[in-house]
């Protein structure tokens, strides 16, 4: 082992804090904060001081070792970027109020990147020329740039943040399925690395666009994403991935459509409620603004309709909701009574719920009446099935049927087949064996560097204070001097010592701090093992203590010495 400097905690730029900042809202934020790894500089921008940016560091170098071993190569592109490239592909409008925008002073518009996937085809298209140069894969760990509306929660929803982006060029869709795999497995060797706990889910591309896309999800409270899992099989996906399966019913014996008059009844709940049925007998057709273009959206009426579901499916359109203008001068849509039958010029779309056959009493776009008996496929048609319910608890597995268990969890990475949107845009082609022009074909692959470190320390950690897994810890050993100066004496021979074989020392040495403060110091910064000089320093004994467990050990200093180093 190299020969590691003992890290002072006298000298360290890093103060400890009693008290969770006023602004915290969920553990990482706290304790990040609390145990001295970041400072807030402005909102959703953060400063990492020594032992975070060591953390920090432990996690990039993973990830680099692994990126590594399936052959990809690192890179550095810049975080300002022209603005051709994105309106080449659409981003540059698609993005929205997300994408940091500026001019220069020659009035060039400019952006910071939040990916690069543009940058990366183009350097692709400037150095690949032949079939000879492919498969390539490529990766940085830079700094990216997302205008959050609401940053919060610490580093994991920043407005600057670190992340790994790599990108992968083949010649034909088996070649991309390859290095998707490689890349999906890297993934699984570094998650497994840092200790985090996480699931692989299904998840849709949205503006990224591409045939298959994943996520890795570390179940946590404070995490933003919500998914589905299966506790009889292997089904997990992110909830905006999670589909129901189209089942057409037999209606033939549904007598005909008919009008009911049901006065003071424009919500889901006073309909059920007058006409004594349960609000799943009902449905529910919520109407939104597609690029300006009125759209009903049928979900059975004890559902809630998922916005991100819509939104995803009408992508890049944009998708709002209607307000009381948009019905002047509509008299077939009748404000609380809109029903799929007889509507003019509006596209319906429903989901697979609403299946062909089933039958249901909805609004008959008449004031204060609806119509029961009304069967989708004999009286109204739908334009499209699509999966726009919220996911609840308890809905079956797609795969096997089984009651699905909801929870929460952070992003921590996500994997994309692109396929060829962004190779189409700006043209990436490469000559053939034939000597023919083939149009190469694309993957993305995330990992949120900085992300990891909030969703470790929101993983493990315990009334305490932080817990880290061995791999990222700013230290192997957090020495305390627990007195006067023999046991500081102590503390920095043993440091020097363990330093000397190679192991990573934060020791305690300040003066005029109580030992009750180093010890509650010691836990919340959370290094694997605590050792402290203290009462029976005169004897050269120390004690050990594993930072998980609680447990506790005497160890002469040579004994100590060699257990720290085995």
């Amino acid at each position: 082992m190299a020969n590691a400097p003992v890290q002072r905690m006298s000298q360290l730029m890093a103060k400890t804090l009693r008290d969770d900042p006023a602004d915290a809202e969920v553990l990482s934020h706290k304790l990040l904060v609390r145990a001295g790894y970041v400072r807030r500089t402005a909102a959703g921008i953060w400063s990492w001081l020594p032992l975070g940016k060591k953390v920090l560091a432990n996690v990039e170098r993973i990830v680099r070792e692994e990126m590594d071993a399936i052959g990809a190569q690192e890179v550095l592109l810049p975080a300002l970027l022209p603005r051709e490239p994105y309106e080449a592909t659409g981003r540059w409008d698609e993005y929205g109020a997300e994408l940091f925008r500026l001019k220069d002073r020659r009035n060039g518009d400019y952006l910071l990147g939040p990916t690069h996937e543009e940058i990366f085809t183009l350097l692709v298209k400037d150095q690949a020329t032949s079939y000879k140069d492919l498969p390539v894969i490529l990766y940085q760990i830079q700094t990216k740039f997302r205008d959050e509306a609401r940053p919060r929660a610490g580093i994991l929803r920043g407005r600057e943040f670190l992340m790994k982006d790599s990108y992968s060029f083949d010649l034909a869709d088996e070649g991309l399925a390859e290095s998707y795999a490689l890349h999906r497995q890297a993934y699984q060797r570094i998650f497994a690395r840092l200790g985090l706990d996480y699931r692989i889910c299904a998840a849709t591309a949205g503006a990224m666009g591409g045939s298959k896309s994943e996520e890795f999800l570390a179940p946590a409270g404070a995490g933003e994403d919500t998914f589905a899992d299966c506790p009889n099989c292997d089904f997990a996906a992110n909830t905006e991935a999670t589909t129901y399966e189209l089942k057409p019913v037999d209606a033939s014996g549904v007598p005909a459509a008919e009008d009911i008059p049901t006065p003071d009844t424009p919500t889901i709940e006073t309909l059920a409620a007058s006409l004594g049925v349960p609000a799943s007998a009902t449905l529910k057709n919520l109407l939104v603004k597609v690029d300006g273009e009125i759209v009903a959206v049928g979900v059975p009426g004890d559902r809630e309709v998922d916005m991100d579901k819509v939104e995803a499916h009408f992508a890049p359109a944009a998708v709002e909701l209607v307000t009381a203008e948009d019905f002047v001068g509509r008299p077939d849509l009748v404000r609380g009574y809109v029903g799929p039958q007889g509507l003019e010029k509006v596209r319906y779309i429903a989901d697979p719920r609403v299946a062909p056959g089933t039958a249901w009493i909805t609004g008959a776009n008449k004031e204060h009446t609806h119509a029961k008996n009304v069967v989708a496929g004999r009286d109204f048609e739908v334009d499209a099935y699509v999966d726009v319910v919220v996911v609840q608890e308890g809905d079956p597995c797609p795969k096997c049927g089984t009651g699905l268990k909801l929870d929460r969890a952070i992003e921590i990475g996500h994997i994309f087949q692109l396929g060829r949107k962004y190779t189409d845009a700006l043209k990436l082609d490469v000559l053939g064996q034939n000597g023919k022009p083939v149009r190469v074909t694309m993957g993305s692959y995330g990992i949120g560097v900085s992300r990891a470190v909030a969703a470790l320390a929101e993983q493990h950690a315990d009334d305490k204070g932080l817990v880290w897994p061995e791999e990222v810890a700013p230290a192997d050993v957090h020495v305390v001097a627990a007195g006067k100066a023999l046991q500081t004496e102590l503390a920095l021979d043993v440091s020097e010592k363990l330093a000397a074989a190679g192991v990573r020392v934060l020791v305690d040495d300040r003066a005029g701090v109580s030992p009750g403060v180093k010890f509650t110091d010691s836990e919340l910064i959370g290094v694997p093992r605590i050792l402290v000089a203290g009462r029976r320093a005169g004897e050269g004994v120390v004690e050990l203590k594993d930072r998980r467990t609680g447990e506790r050990e005497e160890l002469t200093v040579e004994e100590a010495i060699a257990r720290l180093t085995a």
